[in-house]
């Protein structure tokens, strides 16, 4: 049997793609390793997103101004954009009063992709990369929080944890184990009455802002748990087997859905809001939107200016769970005077940003942790052979796991401390805390304030 030619000058061969599968488009995605799994057209191979002209150079695919979560061909955007089946929503919701596109976002140029990020640094001298990460040492040793752990689990949620409440929809153990413990740090910190719903006065009862509510489980325990009737839920997606329906079951719950980016959320404009003492919670606000969700609540000291109306909204506290902090944006990133005080500045701060996703993924080889905006695990980059592994990559991946996760937590600690310092210096009595243990969940830093008056 004859073997196969080698390549020249030692160079590896790249990988054959296998065959298409019957009945597939045969378009290949490059960065899924895959071909696409619609069905072709029948008078062609390839399905009606990916006709044969799409792989050309000459036609470029451009997120839809309407909704960018697709993409169209840009000598097509301008017919698009007027039969966009989501152009419907956008046109109500730019209608409605607590819309105000942009108020939360900080302003700035475009967000700086993980991509981008990575080719920053990537650009460093060894010599200024080592710099950096030296700065970023430094700046944590001098200014970062020390977060003390404070896994609560409170006598009120006891139902909650034995599995005793009646579910129609899925949820995880460990997902509860997190919204216990935001639930219970938000009591001993004094956001909730102790005791729950059968110690707490329904007259004072605050009501709830859930931002990034997705289908609302967080406040389905306060609703449960702790008797909160005033809810709404935040969220721009639409999500299937939502916790609204048993919301609504609860007796005296009005409860109202504000289908929204929280970057254009103007509560102010939130009739239902006007004149109640309310709580801002979020689990897992990913990067900017814990940024976003602070604007939102404190706009008028953010701006420094007062605005009619907002006297009648009244901030009681919040309990913010970050992550995700490779996601976060120096245009959105509310306290920028206290990274410039440490002499770090946006290229750095989004270097950090790329670093922090180091913390929950020590070996940073797979393109998931590359370009972190994508963590399906069909996403993988291929490793490419030592001898081709050159300059600040090679240096990165030269550093032992534990090391490169070590200084991914570091990033997140400095980020999650300017925002800490930002509310303090707004007059809110505001704490850091370790919520639940890493084995449940890297992600676990909590956020928690309340307003002193």
């Amino acid at each position: 049997m004859d073997r196969p030619t080698p390549p020249a000058n030692g160079e590896s061969e790249p990988p054959q793609r296998p065959a298409p599968p019957l009945g597939r488009c045969h378009f290949w995605l490059p960065n899924k390793r895959r071909y696409c799994a619609n069905s072709p057209l029948s008078s062609t191979q390839y399905c009606g997103n990916h006709p044969p002209e799409s792989s050309s150079a000459s036609r470029r695919r451009v997120p839809c101004p309407v909704d960018p979560s697709h993409t169209v061909f840009e000598e097509n955007l301008e017919a698009h954009v007027g039969k966009c089946p989501f152009r419907k929503h956008a046109d109500a919701l730019a209608a409605q009063p607590y819309y105000s596109k942009g108020i939360n976002s900080g302003g700035g140029e475009a967000d700086v992709t993980s991509a981008a990020k990575r080719a920053s640094v990537h650009k460093l001298s060894e010599e200024e990369f080592w710099a950096l990460v030296a700065k970023i040492r430094s700046a944590h040793a001098m200014a970062a929080v020390q977060m003390r752990e404070s896994h609560v689990a409170p006598e009120a949620c006891r139902k909650w944890m034995k599995g005793q409440v009646d579910r129609t929809v899925p949820y995880q153990e460990k997902h509860v184990v997190q919204q216990v413990s935001i639930v219970g740090n938000m009591e001993t910190f004094g956001l909730l009455a102790r005791g729950g719903a059968e110690d707490a006065a329904a007259e004072n009862a605050p009501a709830v802002v859930e931002f990034g509510a997705g289908r609302g489980y967080l406040t389905q325990m306060l609703a449960d748990c702790y008797g909160i009737k005033n809810i709404f839920l935040v969220e721009r997606r639409s999500y299937k087997l939502k916790a609204d329906r048993s919301l609504r079951q609860n007796e005296g719950v009005t409860l109202e859905r504000l289908r929204i980016d929280i970057e254009d959320l103007n509560l102010r404009g939130v009739q239902a809001l006007s004149g109640v003492q309310y709580l801002a919670i979020g689990k897992h606000l990913c990067g900017p939107a814990t940024d976003m969700t602070i604007m939102c609540c404190l706009h008028e000291q953010y701006n420094h200016k007062k605005e009619k109306g907002h006297d009648n909204h009244r901030l009681r506290g919040l309990a913010l769970a970050t992550c995700c902090h490779h996601l976060c944006q120096w245009k959105h990133y509310t306290n920028k005077a206290f990274l410039s005080g440490l002499g770090i500045a946006e290229e750095e701060f989004h270097a950090m940003t790329w670093f922090s996703s180091w913390a929950v993924d020590g070996d940073h080889n797979s393109q998931d942790s590359l370009d972190a905006e994508d963590s399906s695990s069909e996403v993988r980059e291929a490793k490419k052979p030592d001898r081709e592994i050159i300059g600040i990559e090679r240096i990165i991946r030269g550093i032992p796991g534990e090391e490169r996760s070590t200084l991914g937590f570091m990033c997140k600690d400095i980020i999650d401390t300017g925002r800490l310092l930002w509310l303090r210096s707004k007059g809110l009595d505001a704490d850091l805390v370790s919520y639940v243990s890493s084995d449940i969940s890297p992600e676990n830093h909590l956020l928690v304030a309340k307003c002193r008056s």
